[in-house]
């Protein structure tokens, strides 16, 4: 207990401040990948994995772990860097997020490293959209590639993006409130998810792809007349490169121009603590990633407060 208290103090104390932890690991000699560690529950050796029957290609079988069976998913074969062996000389990530545990296979563990959000950065734009990453830094001189594993998880487990029928498009907002909300997520897969959701309750939205591009931009807004008569609300992740959405929220909250806008962090991450830092930077609603038709009542509870909402 004192080990799992212990990793909660240090996490809580990071939150809010512009940092982050990440877990570096590798396929092979030369490529560095990071996940963040909010997301990892544990590292185990491989344990033998019981196969499965007509399951997805990527996935290399199950395994128990704590009383619960994980499903074992090949992170080198997605993104094409050859096939695990998952032999006991490989490592198993058991993470947890978007309402799922999965297990990644990888080579090599590195090791833990702090950094500043501000220093780490959106992939490079020539890189094109296939690819399964969320951001990139530099640690020691080598490049350090974070992962989508958003974008992973949806592709293997697959994700529900309609809503249901009573929340579609219901006409228009009451006088005096805009149909529009502002979206910053740096996974191009949650906004297509949440874009998704928009289109389907008739929405206009706005995007920014991270905490800094968000703020610099309502800001821009604000200064051209009041924030919340351009947008009912924001919806922000919080792991974000350059800045996290506990700090896009603080940044916010001490804004005159800004702090009345109604702020959901809609987080992929799991843990109590997240509802602590999400009421101590003063956002309004914590939202857990991703459920189409409690993403559809919220953005319709404040666009449209309707009995179809509720």
């Amino acid at each position: 207990m004192s080990s799992v208290m212990e990793k909660v103090d240090r996490l809580t104390r990071l939150a809010g401040r512009n940092r982050l932890e990440l877990l570096l690991f590798r396929f092979d000699n030369r490529q560095i990948f990071g996940i963040n560690v909010f997301k990892v529950r544990e590292v185990l050796k491989c344990p033998p994995l019981r196969p499965i029957p007509h399951s997805h290609h990527h996935v290399r079988g199950v395994m128990h772990a704590r009383g619960q069976t994980v499903t074992i998913i090949d992170l080198a074969a997605v993104l094409g860097h050859g096939r695990s062996e998952g032999s006991r000389d490989e490592f198993v990530i058991v993470t947890e997020y978007s309402g799922h545990v999965q297990g990644y296979l990888v080579k090599q563990v590195e090791r833990i490293v702090n950094l500043r959000w501000n220093d780490v950065k959106p992939p490079p734009a020539g890189i094109g959209g296939a690819n399964y990453l969320t951001a990139v830094t530099t640690i020691e001189n080598q490049l350090v590639e974070i992962l989508d594993v958003e974008r992973v998880l949806a592709e293997i487990v697959g994700v529900r993006t309609e809503v249901d029928e009573r929340f579609r498009d219901t006409g228009g907002a009451p006088a005096g409130v805009p149909r529009r909300v502002f979206i910053a997520d740096d996974s191009a897969v949650a906004r297509k998810q949440m874009v998704r959701v928009m289109e389907q309750l008739g929405v206009e939205y706005e995007l920014a792809e991270n905490g800094k591009v968000a703020l610099e931009m309502l800001k821009t807004y604000a200064e051209q007349g009041p924030i919340t008569e351009r947008f009912a609300m924001l919806l922000s992740d919080i792991e974000m490169p350059e800045m996290d959405g506990y700090t896009l929220t603080k940044s916010m909250k001490s804004d005159p121009q800004l702090k009345d806008l109604f702020v959901c962090l809609h987080t992929s991450l799991s843990g109590s603590f997240n509802q602590s830092m999400s009421d101590t930077v003063g956002a309004d609603k914590l939202v857990p990633k991703f459920d189409p038709n409690e993403l559809a009542a919220l953005v319709l509870s404040i666009v449209d407060p309707t009995p179809a909402a509720a």
